[in-house]
């Protein structure tokens, strides 16, 4: 039989065991833009899924989808401050307006082009990784998403072809960029946070919405779409990130653990993500809109438009040395 000073000795150890391994064990707080059940919230399960089970449980992930702990630009800072784990999101270029280079529109021609200048080890990463890194944020991974295109609420003449003036007014993001590229469009852009932007769209304030592309307009504008011009604006990536702090804490099977799943997150992403793009524009067909033709000669003429009227201005509000260095490095590729 156990003496009253083994059960205490038994117990103390028990105790040592269990507060080690609440220790060992740990739990990310991952923040997403959309709802459940969509796309980048499947996949980011699957993310969380593989860093539990490659981690014997001792590492998990748990969700927050649908800006849950907050808008996207909100959500950056935090986690560069470590209030927030992790995030995949879009960018914010609030803190950092050089982040705009990522966001040059038709910078990629097809999704071919898109994954040589945007995924691992290109240039395009390296400086998006380098920008973050600077706000205490560590780059996983990346999750691309689509080529833009504009979304409107009624039936707008010359709406594929940019050399016709429009006098339909759309939403713009806030950055300089979009407000530009609508311009060049031939529509006049509106300057709006996202959370106004659909009942602008309803109340008629503006006739339609630039900024996303078929999957974000299924998600959020459905209802208000009657029209989309698949004009492929700019190629969309949101990127898998993390507290630097945070990580460098974690052991190193749990950072290699990590690394790995949000490498397979990525790769698995670049193989569906044409189709998905696809499909999202048929449910929009489904959800009642209808899909402006666009040609390539009108595809040709809008990048050439917007390349010789836009990259200017954003390189030179960027900054003209850094911003060319970046661009010669990433077209070459």
């Amino acid at each position: 039989m156990f003496t009253s000073l083994s059960k205490k000795l038994v117990l103390a150890a028990s105790l040592s065991l269990a507060a080690m391994t609440a220790v060992e064990a740990a739990t990310l707080k991952l923040s997403h833009v959309r709802p459940q059940g969509t796309a980048i919230d499947m996949d980011a399960t699957k993310f969380a899924e593989a860093v539990k089970a490659a981690t014997d449980g001792k590492l998990k992930v748990k969700l927050y989808p649908a800006n849950a702990l907050g808008d996207y630009t909100v959500v950056q800072e935090r986690v560069g401050l470590g209030a927030v784990d992790m995030a995949v999101q879009p960018i914010a270029s609030s803190v950092d307006k050089r982040f705009q280079i990522v966001s040059l529109p038709y910078m990629a021609q097809d999704w071919a082009d898109a994954q040589k200048k945007f995924g691992p080890g290109s240039v395009m990463r390296n400086t998006v990784s380098d920008l973050y890194k600077q706000q205490g944020i560590k780059v996983l991974g990346a999750w691309p998403v689509y080529f833009g295109g504009v979304a409107l609420n009624k039936d707008v003449e010359g709406a594929a072809d940019s050399g016709v003036s429009k006098s339909a007014k759309v939403r713009v993001p806030p950055i300089k960029v979009f407000q530009l590229l609508a311009d060049n469009l031939g529509y006049i852009g509106s300057p709006l946070p996202f959370s106004e932007a659909f009942t602008a769209v309803q109340t008629g304030v503006v006739d339609g919405v630039i900024g996303s592309g078929a999957e974000g307009y299924y998600a959020s504008f459905r209802d208000v779409t009657k029209y989309y011009v698949p004009i492929n604006t700019h190629f969309e990536v949101w990127y898998l990130m993390i507290n630097e702090e945070r990580f460098n804490d974690l052991k190193a099977n749990q950072q290699q653990a990590l690394s790995q799943a949000a490498l397979d997150f990525e790769n698995s992403r670049w193989a569906t993500a044409e189709t998905d793009q696809a499909a999202n524009e048929q449910r929009l067909v489904d959800a009642g809109a209808t899909i402006v033709k666009v040609t390539p000669e009108q595809l040709a003429a809008t990048a050439a438009k917007v390349k010789q009227n836009v990259w200017p201005e954003i390189i030179n509000d960027i900054g003209k040395e850094w911003a060319d260095q970046i661009l010669d490095a990433a077209l070459a590729e």
